[in-house]
């Protein structure tokens, strides 16, 4: 299945289209919702009729603030539902993710770089840094701890305190 490679001319041709269809769609679906206003505020909004009385535009504003407090109820119930299916959507679309399994890690190259070069890249070529850590240390001389002479005694305590005399020696000594 050998797959041929479009050239990058053909591609960008093939792109412009998309984008210039993808534009005139944009056009019509904008010109049918406007049309779709048109239609519903010409069926549902009745054309406004102005007399002269005071107590009927009065009326007519207490009239149309009701529409407008029934618009927006309905309104907010309509975000609401929406954001509960958005919310409905996201989950799922995780409980999906995770049943299609853990991704998988890619496997990464090894790489030979010294500490130096792995610096000299990080970086760049203005920064001198050696990573030669010993010559950093500095000289300890180790002393040499005297060791206690007393190894006879604690023998010697124990062979005293072993058997009875010992424990007696041992509590009577205590006090």
């Amino acid at each position: 299945m050998s797959e041929k490679k479009m050239s990058s001319s053909r591609k960008h041709h093939l792109k412009s289209l998309m984008l210039q269809i993808a534009q005139e769609l944009i056009a019509e679906e904008e010109a049918q919702s406007l049309e779709d206003r048109k239609q519903y505020m010409s069926e549902n909004i009745t054309p406004l009729q102005l007399t002269g009385s005071i107590a009927e535009l009065q009326d007519l504003c207490k009239k149309m603030h009701q529409k407008i407090d029934v618009i927006d109820e309905e309104r907010y119930d309509l975000g609401s539902k929406v954001g509960k299916s958005d919310k409905e959507i996201e989950d799922l679309q995780i409980k999906v993710q995770d049943l299609k399994g853990k991704f998988k890690k890619p496997v990464l190259k090894k790489v030979c770089m010294s500490a130096d070069a792995m610096l000299q890249a990080l970086l760049g070529s203005k920064h001198k840094v050696s990573m030669d850590l010993r010559s950093n240390l500095k000289q300890v001389k180790k002393e040499v701890k005297e060791e206690v002479k007393d190894a006879a005694d604690w023998r010697k305590n124990i062979e005293d305190k072993a058997g009875m005399d010992g424990r007696k020696k041992m509590f009577e000594s205590d006090p």
